[in-house]
């Protein structure tokens, strides 16, 4: 049977080969998504040095980059239901590839933003239309664990192109390392344009600037929507502002590390990569709201132990904070999918705005609590930000299975490919 056959006859339930293809090209394009987006981010000490820059200043390449994808993750997903999910998807992966190879040979502080600006602008059409296309496409029992893999994907990307950008700029020079990542990201992308079954389920319709601000309008009256969205902003701005200065902690004294053992904490990646996975499979035994408040509580263990001066104590904290970040982004994005009764593209779109734009916000005001108060400055930074967000987890207590739009026996019933 054809993969088109297999999406003929309805949605697609695990186990069919229209699936797996699905999973396996979503997991190269969110291995492509953070190796292009945070190849920089262990290289920030060495922007520092090269242009003369403070911290905060260096973080620049990493925040311009993901405050552009936050605005163009608006635009993207209104823009994949008038030209195609696919389509819009595989412009974007190939796009940002290219970007990633012109940073390699850009001159001076200000060409090096402006490239990082326009990859992240292009890159926006990946994330946004991803969400939409699993949760239009697959039945709602099969989308959590697919957004798992996904998500895995983001996860094993983003601890790849750390470890490698790091290694590879201390052996040579931190260009290579970005045009290497570049070389890898393209032949990837073209992969996942080869692979990933077309859309079957979204309706393509006109681009209507009024259609984008009334869907938008519509997601922001959602509580439920509105609750996730503030839980992508902060769990995201803590996770970014936790490994952006904890690089310029190690490699100070009193642990003086190399460049390229620093990289090797992005290792914890593995962890979020697992958990990520699981987080999908636990909220459907013990619900949404109590995964997300658990992945939280990790995340809040993890930031206190990096207080504690063994080196063996920061990393388990390291890892602690991984593990619970990517349950908690598991298991938020893929209730978007869920509570959104249309537009979900647009849900979608909101979720990764705030996702992407607490990276940016707080990212860049990490650097201004670490140079002024060190790595306790740090810690009560991202403590604050987790605070806020357990209270929005327990209140969003209150929507976990209620308002479902499409409960699993219904979806049955409306056909499900094998």
């Amino acid at each position: 049977m054809t993969p088109g056959a297999e999406i003929a006859a309805g949605l697609i339930c695990s186990g069919t080969r229209s699936y797996r293809r699905i999973n396996l090209a979503f997991f190269g394009a969110g291995f492509v998504t953070f190796i292009t987006l945070y190849d920089v981010q262990p290289l920030l000490p060495l922007f520092a040095a090269e242009y003369g820059v403070a911290p905060a200043l260096a973080s620049l390449p990493l925040s311009v980059a993901t405050a552009a994808l936050a605005v163009t993750m608006l635009f993207a997903g209104t823009l994949s239901e008038s030209f195609g999910r696919k389509p819009v998807m595989a412009l974007a992966l190939i796009a940002s590839s290219c970007l990633a190879l012109f940073t390699a040979v850009s001159q001076g502080l200000l060409a090096l933003l402006a490239l990082r600006l326009l990859q992240g602008a292009v890159l926006a059409g990946l994330p946004a239309v991803a969400m939409a296309y699993l949760s239009e496409e697959l039945e709602p029992g099969s989308v959590a664990p697919a957004m798992g893999l996904y998500i895995s994907g983001n996860a094993i990307g983003g601890m790849s192109g750390r470890i490698f950008t790091a290694a590879l700029a201390e052996a040579t020079s931190w260009r290579l390392a970005l045009a290497a990542v570049g070389m890898l990201c393209l032949l990837l992308s073209l992969w996942f344009v080869a692979s990933l079954p077309p859309g079957r389920q979204a309706v393509r319709r006109p681009f209507r600037g009024r259609y984008l601000v009334t869907s938008l309008l519509a997601h922001l009256r959602d509580p439920g929507l509105l609750g996730l969205f503030g839980i992508a902003f902060l769990g995201m701005g803590s996770f970014v502002t936790l490994y952006n200065y904890l690089t310029f902690r190690l490699l100070a004294p009193p642990y003086t590390l190399s460049q390229t053992t620093v990289s090797l904490i992005f290792l914890a990646y593995l962890a979020g990569s697992l958990s990520s996975s699981l987080a999908g499979r636990l909220s459907g035994r013990w619900g949404l709201a109590s995964v997300l408040r658990g992945g939280l509580l990790l995340l809040v263990a993890g930031i206190l132990l990096t207080l504690l001066h063994p080196l063996f104590l920061v990393i388990a904290g390291v890892v602690c904070c991984t593990v619970g970040f990517f349950a908690v982004h598991s298991v938020a994005s893929s209730w978007v999918g869920r509570r959104a009764r249309s537009a979900r593209a647009q849900a979608s779109s909101l979720y990764l705005f705030s996702y992407y734009l607490g990276s940016s916000v707080c990212g860049t005001l990490g650097g201004y609590f670490w140079s002024g108060a060190g790595w306790g400055g740090v810690v009560g930074m991202v403590g604050l930000l987790l605070a806020m967000a357990l209270a929005l987890a327990g209140w969003l207590g209150r929507f976990d299975a209620v308002h479902s739009p499409l409960s699993v026996a219904q979806a049955t019933q409306t056909g499900c490919s094998r």
